[in-house]
């Protein structure tokens, strides 16, 4: 059995989105190593930075997750965010490791490799997650990748359009990008007593039926818009009684909160912040409805359909290479609530799309997502990049 040895630099403090496929990676390449097959095992190094406070290193949620996982885990401490000074520590690092390639993750493990110079010996993949704002630190960010990622020998990025992104914005020839969705592990159902004291918690009755979103309450998940879309819903749809869930917290929530009150609809609107566990608001779902206008391959729409939930979602980045309308999802148009509350409905009232599109879309993604097809599938990048360097 060959050996691979990866170094893979991740930052990151709590366990979000990134972490959690980096994680899922090396769970999946050492369930893989262990059977009976020609796949690698696979001699992981995580390395991230951990900011100092009065001298002590920071609580950080994602060290214990990965060290919770056997993964071997280096912090390199940082004084701040773009902390030039980190370099010296992780050439260090990398000169003591050996390892057959380097990893990147985000704008400044991107930038530090570059700068560092670490790129002229080691081979060196940066993956490429999406920006999460348009404002001027996005700018910022898309400027630094502009200067590091050219020199990284291959970017693997989520979806087309990311990839139509990166090409445009670093001049990055497309044919050096790889596009890789994330995967999906499928998890056991939630116990009916979960689901119950889940009900219960939120003041939720047997006779309601749920409308979820589970993200980050920022401006491009558009949970404004599903607010104005599920008021819709309400409206035509009066006979039935709703509520919409909403799981997750960010600099929004204060504001959507507002907005569902100015729209009379406090009482039907739940926001149940930050949880760890999200399956059993899957199990308590009717619909799930994903509203964004910018994503990329969204790990909450893999995990709906995964948990056998009907899908409402809009037609943007990585979305639609995913799902497919009237078959695996129903899509409409971002920027729409009248769409989405028109989709809700459908999917409320027809049980007959709402189960055919629940079955094609577990079908879909234990076909084409699971944690196997996406390690295996790097596995390939990660020896061809490899094998180019070494030749």
């Amino acid at each position: 059995m060959t050996t691979i040895k990866l170094l893979t630099i991740v930052e990151a403090t709590t366990v979000n989105a990134v972490a959690k496929t980096v994680l899922e990676f090396y769970r999946t390449a050492r369930e893989l190593s262990q059977s009976p097959s020609d796949f690698p095992l696979i001699d992981g190094c995580v390395a991230t930075f951990d900011r100092q406070r009065d001298g002590n290193m920071a609580a950080n949620d994602f060290v214990a997750a990965a060290r919770g996982h056997g993964l071997d885990v280096e912090t390199i401490p940082e004084r701040r965010r773009f902390d030039m000074n980190v370099m010296p520590a992780l050439r260090r690092l990398v000169e003591s490791r050996g390892p057959d390639l380097l990893i990147t993750n985000s704008v400044k493990s991107h930038f530090i490799v570059w700068r560092s110079g670490l790129w002229r010996k080691h081979p060196w993949i940066a993956f490429h997650h999406g920006y999460t704002n348009t404002d001027r630190k996005m700018r910022l960010y898309n400027r630094l990748d502009r200067w590091s990622l050219p020199h990284a020998d291959r970017l693997v990025t989520v979806c087309r359009s990311f990839a139509e992104e990166l090409a445009s914005s670093t001049g990055v020839n497309i044919d050096k990008i790889s596009v890789q969705h994330n995967s999906v592990r499928r998890q056991p159902p939630s116990s009916a007593a979960a689901v119950n004291a889940l009900r219960t918690r939120l003041g939720i009755s047997e006779k309601e039926r749920i409308v979820l979103a589970v993200g980050r309450l920022s401006r491009e998940k558009a949970h404004r818009d599903l607010i104005a879309g599920f008021r819709h819903t309400r409206e035509t749809k009066s006979a039935i009684q709703l509520k919409l869930v909403i799981v997750g917290d960010g600099p929004d929530r204060s504001s959507l909160e507002a907005y569902a009150e100015s729209l009379g609809a406090k009482e039907q609107v739940v926001f149940a912040g930050q949880v760890t566990d999200v399956q059993p608001f899957y199990a308590l779902a009717d619909v799930f409805v994903l509203p964004s206008i910018s994503e990329g391959s969204p790990n909450v729409l893999l995990e709906a359909m995964a948990a056998n939930l009907p899908v409402v979602a809009t037609a943007v980045g990585g979305v639609p290479e995913i799902v497919e309308h009237n078959t695996t999802a129903l899509l409409v148009q971002a920027n729409d609530p009248r769409a989405l509350g028109a989709a809700i409905s459908r999917l409320l009232t027809d049980g007959e799309l709402a189960e055919r599109l629940v079955k094609n879309a577990a079908e879909h993604v234990e076909s084409r997502f699971t944690p196997d097809k996406y390690a295996r599938a790097l596995i390939g990048i990660y020896r061809e990049v490899i094998d180019r360097r070494r030749a």
